[in-house]
């Protein structure tokens, strides 16, 4: 009875277990339709800020630096006194150079009154041919010594002038090198820099065959004027300022055959930022970005969302279901393609059905419970 007991047991336990266990059916999976999307052809490169003018501030003349009116690291507008150096000699000079027109400029009146008085008399007793060439030349080496002294006085003015220090450009200016009570000379070095903040250039170098394609897919749409930059910054965020081509070097570097092109892009001041305010720009001089070249209309494309696409040893591939239901292994050829969206340049047909989600479940051949899946937006 206790045998008869167990065996109609072990069969209760085997019909729940297999009740409970039973075959399970096909995975389900969530699909799109391969249909032609609006795409944004982008490239990313790697590239470098750099500002579109930079100026070294050199002493003109030699003298003691008196003044600086400048906040290290603010913005400077052009115009803007920056320096002054000791003017008192300079200032001596001048009034020197005056005085010497103004000693000149008397003897050359009295030489034009000599030669009048001697051209007067040559017709009379008194009247020789030599005063009046000897009133005559006095006259001549006057005018030229006046002239002369004219240039000097020039000279000393601009050397005056040089005594204070103007930002020739508008920019943000760096650390000053040298204090107040310095001697400074032409030879001294760099007072101090100043670089230009808005607009600012974006340099990066492409290879030369991607330079081409570029060339080639834009030529018809008006070459540069159909591309447009972004930059995505050092901490991952998108630039908000859209940048454009104005420059691609006409040589090829030998060592990377790459080509280095440029852009320029607006840096405005930081919302609520001021321009004396440290840091008041996003990008700056010498910083790392990535740069993505964009087509600036959209094209039609065949297109899957961008978690489709596998890849392998072999290359790219996507699962499609077939008639019958199932997960089909297919090759495919990418063309330029977002962060969202694939595009199809072989391999797949408009209208065919793409696995997007469930892709761990999937195996080629076998069977799946395909259902809509909502497309990531591109």
């Amino acid at each position: 009875m206790r045998c008869l007991g167990f065996a109609a047991l072990a069969v209760l336990l085997s019909t729940q277990a297999h009740a409970q266990f039973g075959p399970a059916g096909p995975p389900a999976v969530g699909v799109v339709t391969v249909a032609k999307q609006a795409v944004v052809e982008s490239n990313t490169y790697v590239g470098r800020i750099q500002t579109t003018d930079k100026v070294d501030l050199v002493a003109r003349v030699t003298a003691g630096l008196q003044e600086r009116r400048f906040v290290e690291g603010a913005e400077v507008k052009q115009g803007d006194l920056l320096y002054r150096l000791e003017r008192g000699t300079f200032e001596a000079d001048l009034a020197s150079k005056q005085a010497a027109i103004a000693q000149t400029t008397a003897l050359l009146k009295n030489a034009s009154i000599t030669l009048a008085r001697a051209q007067s008399l040559i017709n009379s007793p008194a009247g020789k041919i030599s005063s009046i060439d000897d009133a005559r030349a006095q006259e001549a080496s006057l005018a030229a010594t006046l002239q002369a002294n004219q240039a000097a006085l020039r000279a000393s003015q601009i050397n005056l002038d040089y005594t204070d220090i103007r930002a020739p450009i508008s920019g943000k200016i760096g650390r000053s090198a040298f204090a107040v009570g310095n001697i400074v000379s032409p030879t001294s070095g760099p007072l101090a820099t100043i670089v230009s903040q808005d607009p600012i250039y974006v340099v990066f170098p492409i290879a030369m065959r991607a330079a081409l394609d570029l060339r080639n897919r834009y030529a018809d749409q008006g070459g540069f004027a159909a591309i447009q930059i972004r930059l995505r910054l050092p901490d991952g965020k998108l630039y908000t300022e859209l940048g454009k081509l104005d420059y691609v070097d006409p040589s090829v570097a030998p060592a990377t055959d790459t080509l280095t092109l440029r852009a320029r892009i607006a840096n405005p001041l930081r919302k609520g930022a001021r321009a004396d305010d440290i840091a008041n720009r996003e990008l700056l001089d010498g910083e790392f970005v990535s740069v993505m070249v964009e087509g600036v209309t959209p094209v039609q494309a065949l297109a899957v969302p961008r978690v489709a696409v596998l890849s392998d040893q072999q290359g790219n591939y996507v699962y499609v279901v077939d008639a019958d239901k199932k997960a089909q292994l297919r090759r495919v050829d990418l063309g330029q393609s977002t962060p969202a969206l694939a595009t199809i340049l072989g391999g797949l047909k408009e209208g065919e059905t793409v696995i997007v989600d469930g892709l761990q479940r999937v195996r080629p051949g076998n069977p799946v419970n395909p259902a809509p899946a909502t497309a990531p937006k591109g």
